[in-house]
C-alpha cells in the first residue's frame, strides 16, 4: 500500500492489531469496529478517534440500504473448507462438530465487489479444498476467488479478474485441480456418518435456510 500509495477509506468488521496498525500507519483512514478481536484493538477504541465503535445493525443489516457492508470494494475471509462450487464452511469442522458461528462472513461476501477466501489447501493431513464442504455457510455464488499457498482458483463468472490475475504474473489453478492436490496429499477423508436429527440451522442473511447441521452418528 505504501509503494503504491493506496489508502483505504476504512476497514470494517472484527478489528484486529494489524489492522490498527494500518490505521495508526495513515493506510486506513477510519476503522468501523462492530467486534474487537484482540486486546490491540479494544485498547484502540480509547486512543484512536477514527476507531468507531457501531452495531450489528449498522454492520450488515440485510434490509438497511445503509447498512457499512455496502460499501465495502474488497472482503477477506476465512474458511474451514471450500469445495469445487466454491461454497464456503466455517461452522463445522473435519469431524462435523460445531465450531464457530458465521458472524458476517454471508453478508460481507454477498455486498463486497471483490469477495476472497484465504485457506492453506490443507490443514495437517485434512484437506481444506473439498468435492462437497460439510455446512454451506456462504454459497459459492457470492465468492469471487479462493486463494491458497498452491495457487488461487477463479470463480468461472469472473473473467476479468482472472484475466488481470494473470496479467499480473499470479499463479492460478482451477478450483479442481486444488481438490486434486489436497485428494493427492492427504487421500481421500472417510465420510462423515450423521443421524437424521437436526442440530442446528444455518440461516442465509436473508432469513431463508440454507443448510442444516445433524446430529453425528457415534
Amino acid at each position: 500500500m505504501k509503494e503504491k500509495k493506496i489508502k483505504a477509506d476504512f476497514g470494517l468488521g472484527g478489528i484486529t492489531g494489524t489492522m490498527v496498525y494500518l490505521h495508526e500507519q495513515g493506510l486506513i483512514r477510519k476503522l468501523l469496529d462492530v467486534q474487537s478481536f484482540d486486546t490491540f484493538a479494544a485498547q484502540s477504541l480509547d486512543r484512536n478517534p477514527n476507531h468507531i465503535e457501531i452495531s450489528a445493525n449498522e454492520y450488515a443489516n440485510f434490509s438497511s440500504k445503509g447498512a457499512a457492508i455496502k460499501q465495502l470494494d474488497i472482503v477477506v475471509l476465512s474458511a474451514l473448507e471450500v469445495d469445487v462450487d466454491f461454497n464456503v464452511n466455517i461452522i463445522t469442522g473435519s469431524k462435523g462438530i460445531l465450531r464457530g458461528a458465521s458472524g458476517g462472513h454471508s453478508d460481507t461476501a454477498a455486498e463486497a465487489k471483490l469477495a476472497i477466501i484465504v485457506c492453506p489447501l490443507t490443514r495437517g493431513r485434512i484437506p481444506t479444498i473439498t468435492k462437497k464442504v460439510n455446512t454451506i455457510v456462504t454459497p459459492g455464488s457470492t465468492v469471487d476467488a479462493v486463494v491458497t499457498d498452491q495457487g488461487i482458483a477463479v470463480h468461472p463468472r469472473n473473467v476479468e479478474l482472472k484475466r488481470r490475475l494473470k496479467k499480473a504474473g499470479l499463479h492460478l489453478v482451477e478450483i479442481e485441480d486444488l481438490y486434486k492436490r489436497a485428494i493427492a496429499l492427504c487421500g481421500e477423508p472417510k465420510p462423515i456418518e450423521y443421524l437424521d436429527k437436526p442440530v442446528a440451522i444455518i440461516r442465509y442473511r436473508d432469513g431463508s435456510v440454507i443448510d442444516v447441521v445433524r446430529q453425528l452418528k457415534k
